[in-house]
């Protein structure tokens, strides 16, 4: 695969595995009380789904993901369990980017462990989306191509004049 044809694969991977994530986090902050048996689709859900999307991929989502593709794509790193870790990590360094920062006590002042939990679970979502469409083939761009050289089979004597002999031709005999 290219290095073109790899920078589209993680690119739609990358926005996927948002599209995912997004899904997630709507689904458990926006609606935890849910009726199953009555699942209405309105607009506004959708609005608020591509909402979701958008701000992941904005930047909060945008600066860990590319570091872990970096990360990856750099070590030919292709485990899914390394996907769902770094995607964990990714999904708690987007959440932790919407808390207010102490600098005085070096602390972040309101954390919501659910709400943690959630990220986190949407980046580990997040990472195995995207190890399914980009990360399996990690670094596989510039591992070089083993082609073998195409060579046809040598005419026998045995053959009628105008065919070419089915038998494969022994350098040993």
């Amino acid at each position: 695969m290219s290095l073109i044809g790899r920078l589209f694969m993680i690119t739609f991977g990358f926005l996927l595995a948002c599209f995912v994530a997004s899904l997630v986090v709507l689904f458990t902050l926006l609606f935890p009380e849910m009726d199953l048996q009555s699942l209405d689709i309105d607009d506004s859900v959708v609005n608020i789904i591509v909402g979701f999307g958008f701000i992941l991929v904005s930047g909060f989502a945008l600066v860990p993901a590319l570091i872990v593709v970096l990360i990856t794509e750099a070590f030919y790193i292709r485990s899914l369990l390394a996907y769902a870790i770094l995607g964990g990590l990714a999904g708690l360094c987007a959440y932790l980017a919407f808390i207010p920062f102490d600098t005085t006590a070096m602390t972040f002042h309101g954390i919501v462990r659910r709400h943690l939990e959630i990220m986190a679970g949407a980046g580990i979502l997040g990472g195995a989306v995207y190890w399914l469409v980009a990360g399996r083939n990690a670094g596989y761009w510039r591992e070089p191509v083993n082609r073998a050289p195409l060579t046809q089979a040598p005419l026998t004597n045995d053959a009628p004049a105008g065919q070419i002999a089915a038998t494969r031709h022994d350098p040993a005999s």
